[in-house]
C-alpha cells in the first residue's frame, strides 16, 4: 500500500467491498496488513475517485482519508458506513522490506475475521518477488494463526494477463501450499481481490455475497 493513493477509485472499490464482506459475514474484526511502502513522485496507478460507484458512506470515508493521508484514519471506515466491526492495523509501521520474516507473525486470534493483505502489486510473479508482493509460502503461515471460518483477502493488480487466467495460476499456486483451502476472487477494472478460507461453508457464503455485490456494482466474480 502507498498512502498517496488513498481515496482513489481503486480505494473506493477496496473499502466498499471489504466493508460489505466483513459486515455481511457478520464478523467482528477486519484485520488489515497494509504492507506499506514509501510514496513516490509518480502518478502511475492513480485513478479518478468517481470511476467506481461506491456507497455514500464509503465515498465520504475516501474523501476524508484522501484529505488527511494517515494510516490510522483507515480505522474510521465502519464509522462512515454504519458497520459494527472493528479494524485492526497489523504492523502498520513496519518496513516489510527489512523485516519480512516477522511481518506476518503474531496476528491477533480474533474469533472470526477478514484478514486483508494489501501489497502494491499482489501475488509474487513467477521469476521474482519484492516487498510489493505476497509470497504463496506466506499464506499457510497466516491461515495457521486464524480460525477456519476466517477469510484472507489479497489485493492483486492486473499484470497483462486476463484476470481469469491469472486467477487460475494463483489458485493452483495457493492450493500447492495449502491444498485444503478454498479460493475465489472478485475483480473490477485493474484490481482483483483473491479470497482464501479453510472452511467450505465460509467459501460458499463468500461466493454468494460476491454474486449479490456484483448485481449492484460493475464487478466480476470468479
Amino acid at each position: 500500500m502507498k498512502l498517496q493513493y488513498l481515496g482513489d477509485s481503486k480505494d473506493r472499490f477496496k473499502w466498499d467491498y471489504h466493508d460489505y464482506l466483513t459486515s455481511s459475514l457478520g464478523y467482528d474484526s477486519f484485520n488489515i496488513l497494509p504492507m506499506l511502502t514509501p510514496d513516490d513522485k509518480t502518478t502511475e496507478g492513480s485513478t479518478k475517485p468517481d470511476w467506481f460507484p461506491a456507497r455514500e458512506g464509503t465515498i465520504n470515508f475516501c474523501n476524508s482519508i484522501s484529505s488527511n493521508r494517515k494510516i490510522t484514519n483507515i480505522k474510521d471506515l465502519p464509522k462512515h458506513t454504519g458497520s459494527n466491526y472493528s479494524i485492526n492495523l497489523h504492523n502498520s509501521s513496519t518496513d516489510i522490506k527489512t523485516n519480512r520474516s516477522n511481518y506476518y507473525s503474531d496476528i491477533p486470534d480474533f474469533n472470526n475475521q477478514v484478514v486483508f493483505i494489501d501489497p502494491d502489486n499482489g501475488f509474487e510473479p513467477e521469476k521474482s518477488c519484492s516487498e510489493k508482493h505476497v509470497k504463496y509460502s506466506e499464506i499457510p503461515d497466516i491461515l495457521n494463526q486464524i480460525s477456519d471460518n476466517s477469510c484472507i483477502s489479497v489485493f492483486h493488480h492486473f499484470r497483462r494477463i486476463t484476470f481469469t487466467d491469472d486467477f487460475n495460476r494463483i489458485k493452483e499456486s495457493i492450493l500447492s501450499v495449502t491444498p485444503s483451502s478454498f479460493v475465489s476472487a472478485i475483480y473490477w477494472h485493474q484490481l482483483m481481490f483473491v479470497q482464501i478460507t479453510q472452511s467450505e461453508k465460509t467459501s460458499v457464503k463468500i461466493s454468494n455475497l460476491c454474486n449479490e455485490y456484483s448485481a449492484s456494482y460493475p464487478v466480476n466474480v470468479i
